[in-house]
């Protein structure tokens, strides 16, 4: 009988995320996969899969389940209490979890989203070359819940723990993120920029894995005009009437008719997945 991993309890919300499918944005699919890419290669490494397996993106913790074998297991991202059998175990580590044993993660104290890498993967059938869930289209598994079986890919090589990585906790006040300016930094007035990296914005709790609703600052316009659609990135800061901007993350739609005044850097849209609602974020004009 093929391996699984049975979910005991899925938190306010879990769903399966690989690096997800990029490529198909002419029919209308975003990349998708994990919103924090960094956190689950590392736990992918930690766990001894390929950067790419399939792992388990955790919101605000929540989450336990087992598995029918023995299983290697490293838990990444925002830090969270880690039990195996009610003892606690490290972040950021291999963790060797024998058959049957419930290992559970609590509420993160910084950052939003954990990642959990198990040895050989999570063997959903894939959609589109990805086995990520993606919330806006609904392709790929539907979001974990209680008794869901997922199928575990098999384990190869050595599958003694042995190894830590040094992580930084997300920062708990205040985020600072590097921006590119435009490509429609053009339809703002030019204090609209100046106000954009000299004032704070705090994350709203109008967030999810398509994006984050900021609060702050108006930015204005100098175009009142309607802007053709047109398509849309990771790490896009897109601004609609309100004059608030909205930075889209891993689920984003294709394609918008906003303004985008600035875009995040690809490596700092990690961090910026791990900020939870309240976080003050800060952006910097990138290379300066």
């Amino acid at each position: 009988m093929a391996a699984v991993l049975e979910v005991v309890e899925s938190g306010p919300l879990s769903t399966v995320q690989d690096l997800g499918r990029p490529g198909y944005a002419d029919i209308g699919v975003t990349g998708s996969g994990a919103a924090d890419r960094a956190s689950l290669k590392l736990a992918n490494r930690l766990a001894g899969n390929g950067e790419g397996a399939a792992a388990i993106e955790v919101t605000f913790g929540g989450f336990a389940a087992r598995a029918s074998r023995d299983v290697i297991v490293a838990v990444t991202g925002a830090p969270c209490p880690i039990t195996v059998d009610r003892m606690g175990a490290p972040m950021n580590s291999p963790l060797r979890i024998p058959a049957g044993t419930e290992f559970r993660l609590g509420w993160p104290d910084t950052g939003l989203r954990s990642y959990v890498a198990v040895r050989g993967g999570i063997a959903v059938e894939p959609v589109l070359g990805s086995r990520a869930t993606d919330l806006l289209s609904g392709l790929g598994p539907d979001p974990l819940r209680r008794g869901v079986v997922l199928p575990l890919g098999d384990q190869v090589g050595d599958a003694s723990p042995a190894g830590f990585a040094p992580v930084s906790a997300p920062p708990s006040d205040e985020l600072s993120l590097r921006v590119l300016p435009g490509p429609r930094d053009d339809w703002f007035t030019e204090s609209a920029l100046r106000t954009l990296l000299g004032q704070p914005y705090a994350v709203t709790s109008e967030s999810n894995r398509v994006g984050i609703r900021l609060d702050g600052p108006v930015l204005p316009r100098a175009r009142h005009g309607e802007l053709v659609s047109e398509g849309m990135v990771t790490g896009a800061l897109q601004v609609p009437p309100s004059g608030k901007p909205t930075l889209f993350l891993a689920d984003h739609p294709v394609t918008g008719g906003y303004p985008v005044i600035a875009v995040v850097v690809a490596e700092d849209v990690d961090k910026a997945a791990q900020a939870r609602p309240g976080l003050r974020v800060r952006f910097d004009l990138a290379g300066v």
